[in-house]
């Protein structure tokens, strides 16, 4: 019943309230920064009269609570234990914890009606509560989680000794004076000795902590560094529970120090049921188990408390991490995680931590210093800095900007908090890469123009704190894990998706967690990275990448059979690894190592910025691959490896499979629609072996649509040109049974690794599948490479510059030169598109010194020892041995017309309102050449009485002398510049059903270095040199009889000005339609295995013994295939069955001994290694024939020897 001395109290302004001692708010506070609105606005209490009286009645309210409790005499000891988690529903749904002892609560509540007595109230329902929480869900999972969560609380308790009276402050800086503020103290009732303690100022409860903790610090000025506020958890195996680490965490160096560091980061993909699934519990703590992810510090993401529990109790999770910065929230004793997906940091080492949050936003930063871990600087130890995070997800307008405002959080604060300390930057965040994403996005406006910006700005903002991406590093330095066989285009990759951490297209966890067809692409959300001047990346990796079986503890593979269990991946991303280096100057240290250091290459500007119009740009070229196109030669190189491999029973038979891999413009991905198949294949046969069998199983495939067409015999061994399909495939072979064992892991081997002790022409072989395997391991974004080169060959073949047998740019030389480009734009870890590396590339390339200056990568030319000698007028090197320069073939007269159009190019491009398709321009640029110089050298090629297929390998052949020509008038008339233009003329009227042919290759002809006055008479006197130069030319085409027949071709070389060249157009002819099968002549059958040297194995050969007994002299002396031969077609040969064979071989002490073919063993270091030289026979197992002797010279596998002269015809 209301008293007399009556007081309203219905403002919500101030309130009467108890409220814990300070030291036992961290882990309360944890959960209410995260899951209570009012958390700094409030501190945490309980209300014991809310609302209050109002602010003017404050002082008298105040002196008739005092006075009332006086007149009670005492107020007996008030305890209070809050250890029960609940929760009520009015509107929104409050998550508190309350004291349920009835005793404890009997007490407070006398107290409270002791309050509202003094204030003339009588006594109404008390719901004693501390909130901890709120939600407007009702009933939800996520409220579920949040309740159980609070429950993980361990249960707290104080002597209250105090009443808090609070005041809400108004703030203003806002114009809504309803809009509530901080609750300050107005005045403190001390229980003791009943008084009212006022304060003079409201006094608040929070501080602005980030501001106070950076407020010290000087730039310039190197202090020591100070433990962190928070300390790890450690399992103490003496209480058998985890324990807060008790030892010393000042910083002080550990000796030895250890000399690299590994760290790891892996997003385990919480799950948002209610309660929580642990089938993927085992296989996420396998994946943390495997070698390769093993580290010295682990970061994880997107913990809950329920796996954090679960991974506490694993023991081989503990024996490998000592220091965990959290807990079990299961044991009684040890709070919860703050979120319900957090960061947590295990290590091998001690450390200290504390947790930076970030402004508007549920996340923060878990900093972490290591205790013993560092460098010295000015004599004072300063420790490595970790910072951990995981960004806001999601591509839409808000979640871009709350992850530029984190990220931004972190790159200040630490510099300024820790300016000299080392560095590193780990986790999730959550950025998206793929380039198609991003535009798909703008597009579809579902992010606008200000937020494509913004991730551009994210990616710039480390580099610009001086960080570097581990993953990019390594992969430009060491190479990325990658299969070689990359050559099936994807259209829809434009770049940003190399290295991807969260692949939907392999990861049905990753799939699922998508909602948009867009964000269906590989992205690289998790990162690693380092300051680099405090570390350099020693190696880089991922796991996690393997299926695992849900609910059991070991994971299987993914390409088990089990029809009982279900398989998962352990996450929806991959996790990463890598191994850094401490150094208290990385450069000094990499210049130990390098002699040459990759220079600083900055972005070009450019009015092209945008991808769009470049690939508008390039789908508009006939020379880009349709769908169809990458089906019809995904078919045709899928038809000639099972053609060529057919069912090899090599292992079975002791010895490696043969490898098919594609090389070259297809291998790399960068072919175009006319572009052949270059294909190199490797096994452990000898060469002539290889290719007799080849041509026997090419042939049975005729009615496939496989035809041979000839024979090539190049510098690097030979190659048979085939059709497949109306696809042009050149097929290579090299013998190296070392490369074919260890195959594909052979590529990634360093140039220096023993298995590349090989024969400088099996090295030449291999040469093509080095190179390549190098660029598709090293280009940090294989997408972005493969539009601009796409783009670079059409802009060439336009210019009449792609052409590499006239000494211009080829398909190897444009590889080396963008790729180049690339990596050092990406060195320190920028994603770069493809417009901005075509920019700095013409830049780039537009201001070289072609003269002094050499073209090559200095991430795998660290120490290069190549001699430029003075024929080399451009020098573009590659990257494995024995030939270095790719560009031998270029002349003085090709680097200058290849230099003139890098200019024109690039001043084209800086153009204001320059677009790709004007860039690139309509056709080919062969109308302006005719019309570009006064003077030509017309060379005139005619053939009659033979197939324009023959016609058209004297056509080749002549065009692989121009380059000579080239040479001849640069060196008698060096200030004349000509230049020929790669590809054949024809007259306007030829027609295709012309019987004879005219083609005219034409030569243009101008001055250089000479003032305008003097240009007519230089040019007269050189012109009068130029008629010595051709007659020249034309007798040494004319004399080499093997290519230059006088009954079926002719040929002239005329200078002639312009007006005499006649009406000319490019030759359109398809040449390919005039292809026909080789007869065996064309392949050289007959001669073919005279010219192969025997036994071209390309490995070192053993020392042979001397012969155990001198055989009688032959009956026949003539040619006679070796014991290998027989035993490489025993053994690979389809049509013989090898079982059914035996070896008659020299023992050293026991004679002529047989043993079956199928256990012959051919390698050298096997332990029944038996050399060839000692077999004496092969015999048939089923009738005892003895098919080949060697005594005898009878060979009837072949039929040659001695059964050579049976088989000769009589005449």
């Amino acid at each position: 019943m209301a008293l007399k001395t009556s007081l309203p109290i219905d403002s919500f302004d101030t309130a009467l309230c108890i409220i814990p001692p300070k030291h036992l708010w961290p882990p309360i506070d944890l959960l209410r920064s995260v899951y209570d609105p009012a958390y700094k606005k409030w501190p945490p209490h309980i209300n014991l009269v809310y609302p209050f009286v109002s602010v003017q009645n404050l002082p008298r309210a105040s002196e008739l609570i005092v006075s009332r409790f006086r007149e009670a005499d005492r107020i007996d000891d008030l305890d209070v234990r809050l250890d029960y988690a609940g929760s009520f529903v009015k509107k929104k749904t409050t998550f508190f914890l309350q004291d349920k002892d009835p005793v404890r609560l009997s007490k407070l509540t006398e107290l409270r009606e002791m309050v509202l007595e003094s204030l003339g109230h009588s006594s109404n329902h008390f719901q004693m509560h501390m909130t901890i929480g709120q939600s407007k869900e009702l009933n939800s999972p996520r409220s579920k989680y949040i309740l159980e969560k609070i429950r993980l609380v361990p249960p707290f308790g104080w002597k209250v000794d105090k009443l808090y009276i609070l005041v809400r402050e108004k703030d203003e800086a806002h114009i809504d004076e309803g809009i509530s503020s901080q609750m300050k103290v107005w005045g403190e009732i001390d229980l003791a000795s009943l008084t009212l303690l006022r304060t003079p100022n409201l006094t608040g409860f929070y501080e602005d902590e980030s501001t106070a903790s950076l407020a010290d610090v000087e730039p310039g000025i190197i202090t020591e560094c100070k433990p962190l506020s928070r300390s790890p958890y450690t399992f103490s195996h003496a209480k058998s529970k985890w324990v807060p680490q008790r030892i010393s965490l000042a910083t002080q160096p550990v000796e030895p120090a250890p000399e690299t560091l590994a760290v790891a980061s892996y997003n385990i993909h919480a799950e948002f049921q209610y309660p929580p699934t642990r089938s993927r519990y085992p296989i996420i703590i396998q994946n943390l188990l495997e070698r390769s992810a093993l580290a010295d510090v682990l970061v994880l993401q997107e913990v809950t408390d329920d796996f954090l529990s679960h991974l506490c109790k694993d023991k081989m999770i503990r024996e490998n991490y000592t220091f965990f910065s959290n807990g079990p929230p299961d044991q009684i004793d040890i709070e919860p995680l703050p979120y319900h997906t957090n960061v947590v940091v295990l290590s091998k080492w001690p450390f200290s931590w504390d947790l930076l949050s970030f402004p508007s936003s549920q996340r923060s930063s878990v900093i972490v210093q290591f205790s013993n871990i560092g460098i010295q600087e000015r004599g004072v130890f300063l420790p490595v800095i970790l910072s951990a995070v995981h960004l806001t997800s999601g591509l839409t307008n808000n979640s871009i900007e709350k992850r530029k405002q984190e990220l931004q959080s972190v790159l200040k604060y630490i510099p300024k908090a820790h300016l000299w300390n080392p560095w590193i930057l780990a986790g999730d965040f959550s950025m998206t890469t793929s380039v198609y994403t991003i535009e798909t996005a703008a597009k579809r406006k579902e992010i606008s123009l200000n937020s494509k910006t913004s991730l551009h700005e994210l990616e710039s903002m480390f580099t610009e704190t001086g960080l570097v991406d581990s993953w990019t590093s390594a992969c430009i330095q060491y190479g990325d894990s990658l299969e070689l066989d990359q050559s099936q285009q994807d259209i829809e990759a434009l770049g940003g998706e190399r290295g991807a951490t969260f692949d939907p297209i392999v990861n049905d966890l990753a799939a699922n967690a998508i909602c948009s067809d867009s964000q269906r692409r590989p992205q690289r959300y998790d990162r690693i990275l380092v300051r680099r001047k405090d570390f350099t990346v020693a190696s880089f990796n991922m796991f996690g990448q393997r299926m695992g079986a849900l609910g059991v503890d070991v994971g299987t593979d993914i390409n088990s059979d089990s029809s009982d269990e279900q398989l998962s991946y352990g996450s929806d991303h991959w996790g990463i690894r890598c191994s850094i280096k401490l150094s208290r100057n990385s450069l000094i240290k990499l210049l130990d190592t390098c002699d040459i250091l990759p220079q600083e290459l900055d972005p070009a500007s450019s009015p092209l910025p945008h991808i769009c119009g470049l690939t508008a740009c390039l789908s508009r070229q006939p020379e880009v691959p349709s769908e169809v196109d990458i089906a019809i030669r995904e078919t045709a190189l899928n038809l000639l490896k099972e053609v060529i491999l057919q069912s090899e029973d090599s292992p079975a038979r002791g010895l490696p499979a043969f490898v098919v891999v594609p090389v070259g413009s297809y291998g790399l991905g960068v072919w175009t629609a006319t572009s052949d198949i270059d294909c190199l294949c490797i096994g452990p046969i000898s060469s002539k072996t290889f290719f007799a069998l080849a041509i026997q199983r090419l042939r049975q495939a005729a009615s496939r649509g496989i035809k041979v067409l000839r024979r090539v015999d190049a510098h690097s061994g030979t190659v048979l040109e085939l059709e497949v399909g109306h696809i042009k495939v050149g097929l290579r072979y090299c013998s190296a049974i070392s490369i074919a064992e260890r195959w594909p892991d052979a590529l990634a081997l360093p140039p220096t690794d023993s298995i590349f002790k090989l024969p400088p022409g099996v090295l030449e072989q291999l040469k093509p599948m080095r190179d390549l395997g190098h660029i598709l391991r090293t280009v940090p974004d294989l997408a972005a490479f493969r539009l601009a080169y796409l783009l670079v060959k059409c802009w060439a073949k336009r210019r009449g510059i792609y052409a590499a047998k006239f000494g211009y740019l080829g398909g190897i030389q444009i590889t080396i030169l963008l790729s180049r480009v690339c990596k050092l734009l990406s060195q320190d870890g920028r994603l770069v598109s493809a417009p901005t590396i075509l920019t700095t590339f013409y830049s780039h390339y537009a201001g070289f010194n072609w003269k002094r200056e050499m073209v090559f990568d200095p991430f795998f030319h660290k120490q290069l020892r190549y001699v430029r000698t003075p024929h080399e007028p451009m020098a573009i090197l590659g990257f494995h041995g024995p030939r270095l320069n790719t560009a031998q073939a270029a002349s003085i007269p090709t680097v200058h017309t290849i230099s003139d159009e890098f200019k024109r190019a690039n001043a084209l491009l800086s153009q204001h309102e320059m677009t790709w398709f004007q860039f690139l321009g309509e056709g080919t640029d062969s109308v302006e050449f005719l019309n570009a110089y006064k003077m030509y050298i017309k060379i005139t090629a005619q053939f009659w009485a033979v197939s324009f297929a023959k016609g058209n390998v004297f056509l080749d052949w002549l065009e692989s002398k121009c380059v000579s020509l080239l040479a001849d008038l640069n060196k008698q008339v060096p200030h004349m510049v000509p230049r020929i233009w790669p590809g054949r003329f024809v007259r306007q009227d030829a027609s295709e059903e012309d019987t004879e042919y005219d083609g005219y290759y034409l030569v243009g002809l101008e001055m250089n270095d000479f003032q305008v006055e003097s240009i007519n008479e230089a040019m007269k006197v050189d012109l009068e040199r130029v008629p010595e130069i051709l007659h020249k030319f034309e007798a040494q085409i004319i004399s080499d009889s093997k290519h230059f027949d006088p009954k079926s071709c002719w040929m002239g070389a005329a200078a002639v000005p312009r007006s005499k060249l006649g009406e000319l157009r490019l030759d359109n002819r398809d040449w390919a339609k005039y292809t026909v099968e080789a007869e065996d002549d064309d392949i050289g059958d007959a001669e073919f295995w005279g010219l192969v040297d025997a036994e071209e194995t390309g490995e070192p050969r053993m020392k042979r013994d001397l012969p155990i007994r001198s055989p009688n002299k032959p009956v026949y002396e003539g040619k006679f295939r070796s014991a290998g031969d027989v035993l490489n077609r025993l053994r690979w040969d389809q049509a013989m069955d090898s079982s059914d064979y035996t070896v008659g071989y020299e023992d050293r002490f026991s004679g002529v001994m047989e043993r079956p073919v199928d256990s012959w063993k051919s390698e050298t270091t096997h332990e029944e290694f038996i050399p060839e030289h000692r077999i004496v026979y092969f015999k048939r197992k089923s009738d005892g024939v003895i098919v080949w002797d060697k005594e005898q010279r009878k060979d009837e596998i072949f039929g040659s020897g001695v059964t050579s002269l049976e088989r000769q015809p009589r005449r």
